[in-house]
């Protein structure tokens, strides 16, 4: 119990001091650890760090005794264009002023330490602490329009804010603690880790939904929601179980696959009024399979495909369209309003990202290692979910990365790696006025350094 609640009290400390964006595949880094960086999440079947072990825990008696540590400087470019409303005062309206707004606070420190030990003859343990999933955003201008009787004599009104209630954004930070171990038979390697995690999260600028709660509706309209925004951070706690394998099939080629387990997360409270089931925001289930090729001593091709289950997370998942059955809009489903069991989500897709890397030496510079890499996945968001994701834009499709390691003398390494995610984008309507459309934009950079001895 003492271990466990020193662990909680780890995650918190992180959880409070950092800020974190990422929303790269979907809203999870594009790898973990800055070699696997440097080569687009690629290269889990050849491990060559010890955080490798958060990737696929098999990889914790092939890394024993090493301690790393990483940091990275991430920069999101995110933005929002409504186009002009044809609505014309029809129809009551919310409608996004029209205009390009862009979010604020571009730069983030993301940090990871890890460390495994030797332990027996072919075993090992390993730990390490990191962030990897998250989302912000910050616009602190913007407005939007309302026409609360369409055609009737009600005046039309423009308040600030992307929703017409202020500065409006999202703040999601996930922090996780891998606790693992390894075995080996010299050919076949498996291994399970604890997965222990902590996040915080924050929503401001949401009240214009405050009708669409299960707490408005339940109340015939007397009781406004308190439970849905401008609540500051608050934090849960949760845990899961993550498996590997890794197979040295042949002297040249190397196999891996691994599982991670859906997270339980206890309920963000603060928030049950905004996400589905009462604020449950759990963490998705995740697969990931790896090839590496050695085609000679100094070079490797590595294949790795990964998918995750957003779409299993009914706070992520599920769509907006279940806010129009809601009574306050004429609907007969309590279920279906903010908050609800069924309630509206972002309406994410699974994700499925295809990773390529490759890393070689030249003869005359044994002591350095380079890397590059590229990875694919189609972004979670379909046209018609664009409304709630202008606070989510997790449109990222590409990364394009490269990185090298030094050794220096005493056997110790540092390391960098690059990352440039393209610009990506999607419009669709917005779903309270869908003769407006709304086009979400992101680009990326980052780099990242690493130290391990």
């Amino acid at each position: 119990m003492q271990r466990f609640k020193a662990c909680s009290l780890g995650l918190s400390i992180f959880l409070i001091s950092s800020q974190t964006a990422l929303a790269t595949n979907g809203y999870f880094t594009h790898g973990l650890g800055v070699k696997n960086k440097g080569m687009a999440g690629a290269g889990t079947a050849l491990p060559s760090e010890a955080i490798s072990a958060s990737i696929n825990p098999a990889a914790t008696v092939l890394m024993a005794d090493h301690f790393e540590f990483g940091l990275g400087l991430f920069s999101p470019r995110r933005s929002y264009t409504a186009s002009p409303s044809l609505a014309n005062g029809q129809g009551g309206a919310f409608t996004i002023a029209p205009g390009k707004v862009s979010s604020e606070s571009n730069y983030f420190l993301i940090p990871y330490i890890a460390r495994t030990w030797s332990y027996k003859e072919n075993s090992a343990f390993g730990a390490s602490f990191y962030g990897r999933g998250g989302m912000s955003t910050d616009y602190q201008t913007g407005s939007a329009i309302f026409d609360p009787d369409g055609i009737g004599p009600a005046p039309v009104s423009t308040l600030s804010g992307s929703y017409g209630n202020g500065d409006a954004g999202v703040d999601l930070t996930q922090a996780f603690l891998d606790l693992s171990y390894g075995q080996t038979n010299s050919k076949l390697s498996w291994g399970a880790a604890l997965v222990l995690s902590g996040q915080a999260f924050e929503a401001k600028g949401f009240g214009s939904f405050a009708p669409y709660t299960q707490t408005f509706a339940a109340s015939g309209g007397t009781v406004m929601p308190t439970k849905l925004t401008n609540n500051d951070r608050d934090y849960s706690f949760g845990a899961g179980l993550k498996l590997g394998v890794i197979w040295e099939a042949t002297d040249t080629v190397n196999l891996a696959l691994s599982y991670q387990s859906k997270i339980f997360m206890s309920e963000l409270d603060d928030y049950s009024d905004l996400f589905a089931e009462q604020g449950d925001f759990d963490i998705p289930a995740s697969i990931r399979a790896g090839i590496s090729f050695k085609l000679s001593p100094a070079r490797s091709l590595h294949y790795d495909i990964e998918h995750t289950s957003f779409s299993s997370v009914n706070s992520v998942g599920n769509p907006i369209q279940p806010i129009f059955s809601c009574p306050t809009v004429g609907g007969t489903s309590l279920s279906s309003c903010l908050g609800g069991n069924s309630g509206a989500g972002f309406g994410w897709n699974d994700m499925t990202t295809h990773k390529i890397g490759y890393e070689w030496q030249f003869n005359n510079l044994a002591n350095w290692t380079f890397r590059t890499g590229y990875s694919y996945g189609n972004q979670p968001i379909d046209s018609d979910q664009v409304l709630f994701n202008m606070m989510a834009p997790g449109v990222i499709e590409q990364h394009l990365t490269a990185g090298f390691t030094h050794r220096v003398s005493s056997g110790r390494e540092y390391s960098l790696s690059i990352m440039y995610a393209p610009k990506n984008s999607v419009s669709g309507p917005n779903s309270f006025d869908p003769t407006q459309t709304i086009e979400l934009e992101m680009h990326q950079f980052e780099i990242e350094f690493g130290y391990s001895w």
